[in-house]
């Protein structure tokens, strides 16, 4: 490529008629603008990660052709920025074969220390060296392809005659002085960072530098191409960042952005824009998207490490806070379900709204004891760990009917068990609950007696009546039941028969037209006198 400049009267013949979109103008100086970045961010990129390699290893007397390198790479990004700085594309003032010929001069002055970079490293033997060179050899070439006089006029027809500036535009470039030294280079110390980051650029040359970079860093790192492969691989593996670029062919990387804080499982990993596309109106977009930075290319090494080290530290106090609410809500669940095993939930619900006493009167509901026969016996010829599991094996399973039957277990006394029906919810047909249940724990019984070779027994008795129920203690508290329902149910069971439920009149009633019963006849309850109880046989 010639290296002499177009002259203004082959200018116009190359550029398209004016648009009449002013917005047209301004996005083709975008996309221009992130083209001729691209590459520069490449040469930029790995000229500074050879710099640290000579620092680390040697030898010294490279340094200087390497900064000087370095400086003529910042110098070609100053005319740039400058050259399409948002003031001149809004004021008109862009002038493309200024931007051309300024670059030129510190192009040149880029590849001629390149090629003395390179005679250095060939007579070091250092492949390594010679291998970062290559890359960014190709990336020069690719600068030196878009400001051809064809390539970068037909690359910007979309641009209007009237958008170049009317007189040609002097940019004065300040005489190329070495690179300072890159701050944070291996030769500073500093704690290893941690964790995983995936890089998504459609560049093979940014992707592969910025994963040596990181690496180097000291983190785990994965790329993908485009925001589509970036999104199936962080469906099978888990990270804790990702550095986006945004114009990428496949699926860009606002979608990819807008897809990831869309998606419960990722959206809580932090994303920093790493884009040679500079505009504050993309940076508002992608940080309004959920984006935690935005760092344009070329970037600085240095401001990288703290953005990214930022945005992981941000991610560990989110994590930590997410843990800390969810071991809050696992203790609350925990917390409420121990309280469901003291208390009915309806009773637990009126607790945690804030009821202090809770004290109800109830017209009508049925209650029910079942107690072993001859438990004390029972005890007396097992061990007292094994009479303990035998009893909670047994009352398990009536815990587990009586669940099903929808009736509320009160507590158990020893070796008795106490339920209602009817309480501390309505229900029209408690006394049926109930009876359901007796002829349930008699089965349960008899299985239990098949799997020990045990001939136990049980005695039920069943009461339907008016009574009080509420909770008592403001520390161990539990819900009871108080009345004369409660204690005829229990002389009921404690005066029956094994494995024959017995019911009074009030209940019989209740279940004459749904079960068996047979008169037992009157029974001289203690402390109540005689009464007329029945047998519940079987259901009708």
């Amino acid at each position: 490529m010639s290296d002499t400049p177009p002259t203004s009267s082959t200018t116009p013949a190359r550029l398209a008629p004016a648009p009449s979109d002013p917005a047209l103008t301004s996005e083709a100086i975008k996309h221009l603008r992130h083209d001729l970045r691209t590459p520069l961010n490449q040469m930029i990129g790995y000229c500074e990660m050879i710099i640290e390699t000579v620092t680390e290893s040697g030898p010294p007397e490279m340094l200087d052709d390497l900064q000087r390198l370095c400086g003529a790479g910042g110098e070609l990004l100053t005319v740039l920025n400058e050259s399409l700085a948002q003031w001149k594309v809004e004021t008109g003032q862009v002038d493309l074969i200024g931007l051309r010929r300024a670059m030129l001069g510190p192009l040149n002055a880029f590849v001629g220390y390149r090629d003395l970079c390179t005679e250095n490293a060939l007579q070091q033997e250092r492949n390594e060296i010679l291998s970062d060179l290559a890359k960014i050899d190709l990336a020069t070439n690719n600068l030196r392809k878009l400001l051809e006089d064809g390539t970068f006029a037909q690359r910007n027809a979309a641009l209007s005659q009237a958008t170049m500036a009317p007189f040609p535009t002097s940019i004065t470039v300040a005489p190329m002085a070495p690179a300072a030294p890159i701050v944070g280079s291996a030769t500073t110390p500093a704690i290893p960072p941690r964790g995983r980051i995936l890089v998504v650029d459609d560049e093979p040359l940014n992707r592969e530098m910025l994963l040596r970079r990181l690496a180097k860093m000291g983190f785990t790192t994965n790329g993908a191409p485009n925001g589509q492969v970036a999104l199936e691989i962080m469906a099978h593996e888990p990270f804790d960042l990702v550095l986006l670029d945004i114009m990428m062919p496949v699926m860009d990387g606002y979608e990819t952005l807008d897809r990831l804080k869309a998606d419960r499982r990722l959206k809580h990993i932090p994303v920093v824009m790493l884009t040679a596309l500079d505009e504050v109106a993309s940076t508002v977009r992608c940080i309004e998207a959920g984006a935690e930075d935005y760092v344009p290319k070329p970037f600085n090494p240095v401001i990288l490490r703290a953005r990214i080290g930022a945005s992981l530290e941000k991610k560990r106090l989110r994590d930590q806070e997410r843990s800390f609410l969810d071991e809050i809500q696992a203790e609350r669940a925990k917390s409420e379900r121990l309280l469901l095993n003291v208390l009915p939930k309806a009773i637990g619900e009126r607790l945690k709204a804030g009821e202090q006493t809770i004290v109800d009167a109830v017209p009508v509901a049925t209650v029910m004891f079942a107690d072993i026969v001859g438990f004390t016996r029972i005890a007396a010829e097992y061990p007292a760990a094994r009479t303990v599991s035998l009893l909670n094996e047994i009352f398990s399973e009536f815990d587990a009917l009586s669940e099903l039957a929808r009736v509320e277990k009160i507590k158990t006394i020893g070796d008795a068990y106490m339920v209602v029906g009817g309480v501390p919810l309505p229900q029209a047909d408690h006394a049926v609950r109930c009876a359901r249940l007796a002829f349930h724990m008699l089965e349960a019984m008899r299985r239990f007696n098949l799997r020990h070779q045990f001939k136990w027994q049980i005695r039920i008795g069943i009461h339907t009546g008016p009574l009080v129920a509420g909770i008592i203690g403001s520390t161990k508290f539990s819900y009871d039941l108080w009345g004369d329902t409660v204690n005829i149910a229990s002389r009921l069971e404690s005066h029956g028969e094994p494995d024959i439920p017995q019911v009074s009149q009030a209940t019989a009633d209740l279940l004459k037209d749904r079960f068996v019963l047979e008169v037992r006849g009157d029974v001289d309850l203690r402390n109540r006198g005689v009464t007329k109880t029945y047998r519940l046989l079987r259901p009708a």
